[in-house]
C-alpha cells in the first residue's frame, strides 16, 4: 500500500501548478525552494509516479498524468480546509479570521466602507483582504487560502456557490467633444462601431465588455482590434480616454467613486441590451459557514443600493459642463 501523501506535499504541489516558478511558489508556501523541490520529489518517489517533465531545461512542464494528480490535489486540500471550517465554524458564528479576496474593479471602490461596516457589525472578526484578478483570487479560495470573495458576474466560478447582490451598470465613458456625448443616453449599436479602450486580459471587465458588444447581431470584434489599446488599471483607461484614444465601457460604481473627476471626459449610460454586471459573493461550496456568509452579505452592499435594484436604464448622465 502507498503511503499517503501530506496535505503539506499536495500544497507544494498544486501551488507550483498554480505559479509556474519554483521560486515564487516556495515563496508563497513560506519555505526555501530546496525544500519546495525536495517535497515535491518525496512525493513522486512515494507514489513511484513522474510528475513534472524535467527534460524540458527551467520551465515548470507537468506530465499528463501530474496535471491529473494536481486536480484532485486541490479537491483534497479543499476537503482538509472544510474540516478546519467545521471546527472554526462551531465554537463561535460571526467571529475569528475571515478573508476576503476582491477584484481590482471592485476593490478600491468598495473596501474602505466594507472594512468598517464589517468591523462596526462583527468586532469580534478578523479581516483579511487580498486584491488580485478574478482566476486568481478564486484559485485561492478553491485552495483554502480565502474564504469569500466579492467579484462581478458573469464570470469562469462554476466550481463556487455564488450570491447575487447588486447590479452594477455599464456606463460609457467618452471624450467631451465625441459626437456621442450630444446624447442623453447610448444604443449599444452606435457603441461598437467605436474604438474601445479596454483592460489587459485577465480582467473580467474586459470580458464583460467584449460580451456586452457581441450582443449586436453580426459585430464580432472592437473597430481597429489590430491596433486595439489595453491597460492595467482604470485610472490609465480614463486617461486614455480623456486623451481622445477611444472610448471605454466603465462600471457605474468607479464613476460615482469620482474616477473622472477632473478629467475631461463625459459619461452617458448604455441601452438596447443587458448593460450590467452582477456584483455577487462566491465560496466553496457546502461549506459550513454557508450561514455566516449570508448573513454577511447585507453588508457588502453599498448602503444606497438595494438588492439586484440598479439597471442600465437607471444610470445617471455624468461629466457634462456647467
Amino acid at each position: 500500500m502507498l503511503p499517503m501523501p501530506s496535505a503539506q506535499q499536495l500544497r507544494y504541489l498544486v501551488t507550483l501548478a498554480e505559479l509556474r516558478h519554483f521560486g515564487r511558489a516556495a515563496k508563497s508556501c513560506a519555505v526555501t525552494q530546496s525544500t519546495l523541490s525536495a517535497g515535491i520529489l518525496a512525493l513522486e518517489r512515494q507514489m513511484d509516479v513522474q510528475l513534472l517533465d524535467r527534460d524540458v531545461g527551467k520551465k515548470v512542464v507537468f506530465t499528463p498524468l501530474g496535471n491529473e494528480v494536481v486536480t484532485r490535489a486541490r479537491l483534497a486540500l479543499e476537503s482538509l480546509q472544510s474540516v478546519l471550517d467545521v471546527a472554526a465554524a462551531s465554537h463561535e458564528p460571526m467571529s475569528g479570521l475571515l478573508r476576503i479576496g476582491v477584484i481590482p474593479t471592485i476593490g478600491p471602490f468598495v473596501v474602505p466602507d466594507l472594512i468598517r461596516r464589517l468591523r462596526q457589525g462583527f468586532p469580534r472578526m478578523r479581516l483579511s483582504l487580498n486584491e488580485d484578478l478574478t482566476h486568481h483570487v478564486l484559485e485561492k479560495l478553491a485552495l483554502g487560502r480565502l474564504d469569500l470573495v466579492l467579484l462581478a458576474m458573469p464570470c469562469d466560478c462554476a466550481d463556487s456557490e455564488t450570491w447575487p447582490l447588486w447590479r452594477d451598470p455599464f456606463v460609457l465613458v467618452m471624450p467631451q467633444m465625441h459626437p456621442l456625448s450630444k446624447l442623453s443616453a447610448v444604443p449599444v449599436e452606435r457603441i461598437v462601431s467605436q474604438r474601445m479602450i479596454l483592460l489587459e486580459d485577465g480582467h473580467c471587465l474586459r470580458d464583460q465588455t467584449l460580451a456586452l458588444c457581441r450582443q449586436v447581431r453580426g459585430w464580432s470584434s472592437p473597430e481597429g482590434a489590430e491596433e486595439e489599446f489595453t491597460v492595467t488599471s482604470l485610472h490609465t483607461l480614463v486617461e486614455m480616454v480623456a486623451a481622445g484614444l477611444g472610448v471605454a465601457l466603465l462600471p457605474q460604481m468607479a464613476i460615482l467613486s469620482g474616477l473622472l473627476r477632473d478629467q475631461a471626459v463625459v459619461a452617458r449610460p448604455v441601452t438596447g441590451c443587458q448593460a450590467w454586471r452582477t456584483i455577487g459573493l462566491a465560496w466553496r461550496p457546502r461549506s459550513p459557514r454557508m450561514g455566516d456568509f449570508r448573513t454577511l452579505a447585507p453588508f457588502f452592499m453599498p448602503p444606497d443600493v438595494g438588492p439586484m435594484a440598479a439597471n442600465a436604464q437607471q444610470a445617471p448622465v455624468f461629466g457634462d459642463k456647467k
